[in-house]
Parts: structure tokens; C-alpha cells; sequence
């Protein structure tokens, strides 16, 4: 994930801290100087970052903590609140409501993944039951329309957009109207990539907003932006009224601090998290769970979320009963490697849990782990139903192990690894 390395950096701070025999100012100021290093190396505005630094110092005075005070957890625990500081405005976003229809419209960026997020937001949605429609008012981009037909076919979401029209104000205020007698409750509208130095298209935009009147505007925001975020994202929110960011690629190798920088100029809340190119690959946002992950403090009610998601409530008394009673088979396995596929990219997983980053699973190595579970499962598709669920390793003799291994190549050596 972008923000892993910023995340290692300041836990090898905190880490430096922790093995200090003597908390003192020194070793406290060696550990703020180490993660101011990691934030601006990262791309966070340099007036984030101070803040932050001074109002740690404010919180931890040394001389008036009495003895037998934990130094190492106050510090931790102030450098985790001005991080969630620095994420959180403080505000809640507008949250749509079902069976009512909401107006959302997308800004952002030239090559921001907009239109991907857009797809991304309305599937989210129509998987927890809305009626969610696109409206592709980018007529500025060639092959806009042709995308978010792409994207919404694919989803089976239903789309309106022109490929004649270039009036994109016009484009939006049909595609609404249309939706809205659909009784569609959720209406995403799709705009043009822009920045500031282009007036004429802040404008288009602004009379966009006006003539649609969004119940939310989302700016759609690339991790990898760095500095130049916060001017940017400024700009947006003072042509409509942003109230929520969405930043996207966060799978990537940049140094992504813009994003927190962005969340400071809008003054709105970062909603959701785009991890990948797939449909699936983006996650609600929350601030809490999200710094205790960067600081690989994990996220236990984040990963009993995922478990209740993928694993069926009624399902889960007769797991647990299995498994206490020492009953584990193959199919059980099996079931739990579907399980775990669902559950998202492994590496964001691992992150949940306490003493993991993301920084622990290299980029690449994640594919090759997931084929792996793929390749067990394709070797247990080829075993009976006997071999699948009986608890007696027994049951799969050699002689059986050496005919998969002759017909499945490599599959076959991969055997001995699950008998």
C-alpha cells in the first residue's frame, strides 16, 4: 500500500523510543524528528507536519509527568491522535439514504481514476441493495463515455451519456431527470478531469453542480499527487462544495502524504480508499482503524468485519463447533481459502492484524501467495469426496499422492504440502 513505508518509518520510531532505557527529551526529540523526516519525505505539507510536531510536545511534558507514568504508551498514544487528527475534520460526510433519491457528483483530477471510482462507488452500493445509476458528463476526455459503459455494463448499473452532445451541463440534468423517474435512489455524476490553472472548466463544472444540485460532491484524489494536493484540492473546494475525498491507487509505490494533505484543505472526510484496479478493490474509509493499521497496531474489529462479510452468520456456530472438537478436513480448508480470497488482497488483510504491515508482504509477492492458495484449491477439486472430508490424514496414501503428482506437474509436488 502507499502509506506502508510511511507507516514502517514512524513504527521504527516509536519502536527506537520504546528501547531507550531512559525516557528523556532527547530521546523524545529524536523520535519526533524521525517521524516529521518520514511525513515530509512522504509528501505532507510541511505546516501539517509542524503542527503536529508541537502539538506532541504540548501533550507530553516530560517534567510534569509524575514517576510511574508510562512515557513510551502517552507518547505512542499522542502520535496516534495527531495522526487521526490529521485525517479526521472533524465533520461526518453526507451518508445516502435507501429508497431515497441521492445526487452524487464526482471532481477531480485529469487521471485521477475518476470514472473507475465512480463505478467503484455505485457497485459498493448495489451489492448492500440501493438502485444506484451513472450519468458520464465528460465530454472534455475522448473515449469517456465509452469507459463508463464499459465500467457499468460490467456492473450491471444502469448508465445515460452522449456521444453527440458536448454541452455537458445539459448531459448531467437529463441523466438525472431520467434516473430520478426510474426511482433510482442513488444518481452518480461523472465530470470532467480538470486543475486550476484551467478557469473555463472550473467553471463548467461549478454550473454543473448548480444545475444538478448534488446532495455530495466528492473530490476523487491520486495517492501519488504529493505536494501539489493541497493547493489543488483547495481549489476544488472553493468552486463547489466538496464534502467528501475519495483517494484512489493506493496499491501503488508513491509516497501518497498528499492525501492527508488533501483531507486538511477540503476540511472534509476521506470516505473510501481505491486499492487496486478490480471492482471489489476499495474500502470503506475509517480514521481510527486506519492509523492503528500504519502503525501496525492492526485492526481486530476491522477483520472480524471481513470474517462476518465472506462467512455466513449461520454458518459459523457449526465452524467453530468443528473445529474445537479437533475435526479439521480438507473441505473445511477449502472453504476457508474461498473465505480468505473474498475476503480482499491478502496484504490488506495482514494488516489487521496486530504486528503486521504491509510492508511485511513486497509488491508481487502477494500474486504469488494468492496462486499458491489457488493451486491447493485446484488439487483438492481432483480428490473424492471421502478424502475431502475425513480428519484422517491417513486416508490420502502415497501411492494416491504419487498418481496427482505424475498428472498434475508441479501441482502434484505442491501435495505433501496440505497431507
Amino acid at each position: 500500500m502507499v502509506l506502508a513505508q510511511l507507516g514502517g518509518s514512524i513504527s521504527r520510531a516509536l519502536q527506537q523510543m520504546s528501547n531507550a532505557t531512559v525516557i528523556d527529551e532527547k530521546v523524545l526529540n529524536d523520535c519526533l524528528n524521525e517521524i516529521t523526516r518520514a511525513l515530509l519525505q512522504s509528501d505532507v505539507q510541511f505546516k501539517l507536519v509542524r503542527d503536529m510536531q508541537t502539538n506532541i510536545k504540548k501533550i507530553v511534558n516530560l517534567d510534569d509527568l509524575a514517576a510511574g507514568h508510562n512515557k513510551r504508551k502517552i507518547i505512542q498514544q499522542a502520535v496516534f491522535n495527531e495522526l487521526c487528527k490529521m485525517l479526521d475534520p472533524g465533520k461526518p460526510s453526507f451518508t445516502p439514504k435507501k429508497g431515497k433519491t441521492s445526487v452524487v457528483m464526482f471532481v477531480g483530477l485529469q487521471g485521477s481514476g475518476k470514472t473507475t471510482t465512480c463505478t467503484k462507488y455505485a457497485y459498493y452500493y448495489q451489492k448492500k441493495g440501493w438502485k444506484p445509476a451513472l450519468v458520464c458528463a465528460d465530454t472534455f476526455r475522448a473515449g469517456a463515455f465509452d469507459q463508463l459503459k464499459q465500467n457499468a455494463t460490467k456492473a450491471k448499473i444502469p448508465f445515460y451519456g452522449s456521444y453527440t452532445e458536448s454541452d455537458p451541463v445539459k448531459i448531467a440534468v437529463e441523466g438525472v431527470d431520467r434516473f430520478k423517474k426510474e426511482n433510482c435512489d442513488l444518481i452518480i455524476v461523472d465530470t470532467s478531469g480538470r486543475h486550476k490553472q484551467e478557469a473555463a472548466l472550473f467553471e463548467e463544472m461549478r454550473q454543473v453542480s448548480e444545475a444538478t444540485k448534488p446532495d455530495l460532491v466528492i473530490f476523487v484524489m491520486d495517492s501519488s499527487i504529493g505536494q501539489a494536493a493541497f493547493d489543488q484540492a483547495q481549489a476544488f473546494k472553493q468552486t463547489v462544495a466538496v464534502g467528501a475525498v475519495i483517494v484512489t491507487k493506493m496499491d501503488g509505490h508513491a509516497k501518497g502524504g498528499g492525501a492527508l494533505s488533501a483531507v486538511a484543505a477540503t476540511k472534509s472526510p476521506v470516505i473510501f480508499i481505491g486499492t487496486g484496479e478490480h471492482m471489489d478493490e476499495f474500502e470503506v474509509f475509517d480514521v481510527k482503524p486506519f492509523v492503528s493499521r500504519l502503525l501496525g497496531m492492526g485492526d481486530w474489529s476491522g477483520f472480524m468485519d471481513k470474517i462476518h462479510e465472506v462467512v455466513p452468520m449461520d454458518q459459523q456456530p457449526e465452524l467453530l463447533q468443528k473445529l474445537s472438537e479437533g475435526n479439521f478436513t480438507l473441505r473445511i480448508m477449502y472453504e476457508q481459502f474461498q473465505n480468505l480470497l473474498k475476503m480482499g488482497p491478502i496484504s490488506q488483510v495482514f494488516s489487521m492484524l496486530p504486528g503486521f504491515s504491509a510492508e511485511l508482504m513486497p509488491k508481487g509477492h502477494e500474486k504469488e501467495s494468492q496462486s499458491k492458495i489457488k493451486r491447493y484449491m485446484t488439487m483438492m477439486d481432483s480428490m473424492t469426496n471421502e478424502e475431502l472430508d475425513s480428519s484422517n490424514p491417513k486416508l490420502m496414501n502415497e501411492s494416491r499422492m504419487m498418481r496427482i503428482a505424475r498428472g498434475s506437474g508441479r501441482l502434484g509436488r505442491d501435495v505433501m504440502e496440505i497431507c
